[in-house]
């Protein structure tokens, strides 16, 4: 914890950029305590409701929607108080609907199932001394760089002309509030009655451990992560992982010439950005560091620190997941916290439909380890 509290400071030390690379640090570091206490991990609490009707994780992650919902929407209002046809909240994570959106993120969700975790959660675990999410973030990197080489067809084909859709333009913030609060209600509703009548759904017990060493409640962490995500915003950017992952990607690769010298379209959208790195520090990547070093602190400090030699299956199987996750979050401009949740919050459709779709690809990758008994 002292470490990553110095390297935030240090970041301050820069000239221009410092103060907003600090903010940053603080920012991941509290973000990877969160995520590792809380267990915020999109396939791990939703395997929890597949093979035990547990949706307490789940609903966790709609308290988070719910928070950023409200506290976007806020922010929104002060600086827009009128939601004018034609312009968009800046920086916020609001992309375009097609069948490329919808294809990456049922591939994200493939590609979550079959590595056991989404990328945000792979970063927490490195924390945790994980041994197999290397690989998987090995295999997001060059993910990143097939989507970079499909980019130019399927932006031509399938993106170019498709429609943006920022839920306030056509509802007002009351009705975009409404509206999706109100679907929020209705599926934590449907997953409160399937996790009751469940007899696998386990019973809350005490828990012996010292309170630090114990898990904290999903929705603890889904509030955690809500109002996170809206002083993020408000102060820097939206929350995301994977600018700094695809920047990496994207930079290697044009330095080794693989990729098409243009990317038709790609730097005009928002969501998770993919620049060519023209300095050694980001507000993204400081952002990422800060979410491991913050993770292992608390993983370390609460006795979750546990490295193991991983095996050749789990390895192939990260690695492979790695690939699908990163193909799909380059194509969908962005992964389960940039696209999903940041975009959800900001009252995109998109957010909607990657949902939708992830969930899908979710449970096929999911259907795919219980036949080959990966579990």
């Amino acid at each position: 914890m002292a470490a990553a509290l110095v390297f935030s400071h240090s970041l301050g030390s820069i000239a221009e950029s410092g103060r907003e690379l600090a903010l940053s640090a603080v920012l991941g570091l509290a973000f990877g305590i969160v995520l590792q206490r809380s267990r915020f991990c999109f396939f791990c609490v939703s395997r929890d409701f597949l093979e035990r009707r547990d949706a307490r994780g789940l609903l966790g992650i709609l308290a988070a929607l719910a928070v950023g919902i409200l506290g976007y929407h806020l922010v929104f209002g002060a600086f827009m108080p009128l939601p004018t046809l034609g312009r968009l909240p800046p920086q916020a994570h609001i992309g375009p609907l097609s069948w490329v959106l919808a294809a990456g993120a049922f591939t994200f969700g493939i590609g979550m199932a079959l590595s056991g975790s989404c990328i945000s959660a792979h970063l927490y675990r490195l924390g945790e001394g994980s041994t197999v999410s290397p690989f998987a973030l090995v295999g997001v990197l060059l993910g990143f760089a097939l989507g970079f080489l499909s980019w130019n067809s399927l932006y031509l084909s399938g993106i170019q002309q498709a429609p943006v859709v920022w839920l306030p333009h056509h509802l007002g913030y009351a009705g975009s509030i409404t509206l999706q609060l109100g679907a929020l209600a209705l599926i934590a509703l449907i997953l409160w009655r399937a996790h009751r009548n469940s007899q696998g759904a386990e019973k809350a017990t005490a828990d012996p451990l010292p309170i630090w060493s114990q898990r904290w409640p999903v929705y603890v962490g889904g509030l955690l992560v809500g109002f996170i995500a809206v002083l993020s915003y408000f102060r820097l950017g939206p929350l995301g992982v994977t600018a700094e992952l695809g920047s990496i990607a994207r930079t290697g690769g044009n330095a080794m010439a693989w990729l098409p010298t243009r990317l038709e379209g790609l730097d005009t959208f928002s969501g998770c950005a993919t620049a060519i790195k023209q300095a050694l520090w980001s507000q993204n990547g400081v952002f990422v560091i800060s979410l491991i070093l913050g993770s292992f602190a608390a993983a370390l400090s609460a006795g979750d620190f546990k490295p193991r030699l991983p095996r050749l299956p789990e390895i192939s199987r990260a690695f492979l997941g790695g690939i699908l996750m990163g193909w799909g979050s380059m194509v969908a401009l962005g992964c389960t916290v940039g696209t999903l949740l940041s975009g959800i919050m900001a009252g995109a459709a998109s957010g909607w439909v990657f949902a939708l779709f992830l969930v899908g690809g979710l449970y096929v990758g999911w259907r795919v380890r219980c036949k080959l008994n990966w579990l």
